[in-house]
């Protein structure tokens, strides 16, 4: 809503059509939801770890918690999209020039550029991604370790490890198309700002900003495909169920006096 209608203008025109502040205000809004939406991830990857692999530190998170890291998230998100505009570093046109994003470019012209780009590739990108790496093959680690376990629990323990895993699944899922669309937008853009001047090819440069601008319409996909195929699964456990009932039924009307009753009694 606030970006995509100032991209989609400028492509049909050709160029930016709204000048300057536009620009600014382009890059702005992309950096911050992009920022806010990959630091949200990493703290959903932290509680699935936190519920799955620590139980004591996952019964002790809360919802008024949730509330206060969701106000920390968009404040983080809030200071690196802003920081630019103090003067440390710059929005400006893509390469091809229909769209807007930080001044990758400043890392060519001073050291103070360079520092500007490295620090929001390590607390924007890399830092918030060793975490949920970290996060989700300690997971994996965990839940390798503990399946004979929770074999052995009574079916409410079991249906709420089986939740536990479909929302971890659901999180894995979602970081993953996430980072997918937009890594290679990351490595074009510190090609461009680490390389030689130029070097990107305008035409090879369009391809990653519109895979990154893909990532928003992945997670109502990965809801619909989890979601389908739990109902699935659940659908075919209810139809073993009833034909089972119906086995019994059938056992039950059976002769009294008849020696197949009992053999098939002992069968069911």
């Amino acid at each position: 809503v606030v970006g995509k209608p100032f991209s989609i203008i400028s492509f049909f025109s050709h160029r930016w059509m709204f000048g300057w502040i536009g620009c600014r205000w382009y890059g702005w809004a992309g950096f911050f939801f992009g920022c806010g939406s990959l630091i949200t991830m990493t703290a959903v990857s932290l509680d699935r770890y936190l519920k799955i692999c620590h139980l004591s530190y996952g019964t002790w998170l809360k919802r008024h918690h949730a509330f206060i890291c969701l106000a920390v998230i968009w404040a983080y998100a809030t200071f690196w999209a802003t920081v630019p505009f103090a003067g440390a570093g710059n929005y400006a046109p893509e390469p091809f020039g229909t769209s807007c994003t930080l001044d990758w470019w400043l890392a060519q012209a001073s050291v103070a550029g360079q520092a500007f780009v490295l620090s929001i590739l390590f607390f924007c990108l890399l830092f918030p991604t060793a975490v949920i790496v970290f996060s989700y093959v300690k997971i994996i680690l965990k839940v390798k370790s503990s399946t004979k376990e929770v074999a052995h629990y009574d079916t409410r323990i079991q249906n709420s490890h089986i939740l536990e895993m479909k929302l971890t699944k659901v999180a894995m899922l979602i970081c993953a198309g996430f980072l997918i669309a937009w890594i290679p937008y990351a490595v074009v853009s510190v090609w461009s700002a680490f390389g030689r001047p130029d070097s990107v090819p305008i035409q090879f440069s369009v391809i990653p900003t519109l895979l990154a601008k893909s990532a928003a319409m992945y997670n109502p996909i990965i809801y619909q495909v989890i979601d389908c195929k739990f109902a699935c699964c659940r659908s075919g456990g209810l139809k073993a169920k009833s034909s089972l009932k119906k086995s019994r039924a059938y056992t039950i009307s059976a002769p009294r006096d008849s020696a197949a009753m009992n053999e098939t009694q002992l069968e069911a």
